[in-house]
């Protein structure tokens, strides 16, 4: 089982980026698939959550509105859209599968740094 993110970089803020989730080894359509990220001496917080077949999406406020979370079940993949990024957005993402979009992620990813800085 494998889920590996890509795409964090440094971005200025109020600028875009994308991350990628792929995955393997189980079947990513029977799971939902969340965004979490943690800041240094922050605890780890869930910032975006797409259903396995995607009609549903979660978002906490704090994010809403900016970021964007779809799949691609053909490839295996979940994508976060990143919008009007801001310095407190910086953090390690990660990505998990859950088979219940409220339930405790089975799989995690090795997270990507974020850094929002000019």
């Amino acid at each position: 089982v494998q889920l590996v993110e890509s795409g964090g970089g440094l971005v200025q803020p109020g600028g875009s980026l994308g991350l990628s989730c792929a995955a393997s080894g189980f079947t990513f359509s029977s799971y939902a698939v969340k965004w979490y990220r943690q800041a240094p001496g922050k605890e780890r917080e869930l910032v975006a959550g797409i259903a396995n077949v995607g009609a549903i999406t979660i978002y906490p406020d704090a994010v809403k509105g900016r970021f964007t979370i779809s799949r691609d079940n053909g490839k295996n993949t979940v994508y976060l859209q990143m919008n009007s990024l801001k310095p407190v957005d910086t953090a390690v993402y990660y990505c998990c599968a859950d088979k219940r979009l409220w339930g405790t992620c089975d799989y995690w990813g090795q997270g990507t740094q974020v850094t929002v800085s000019s």
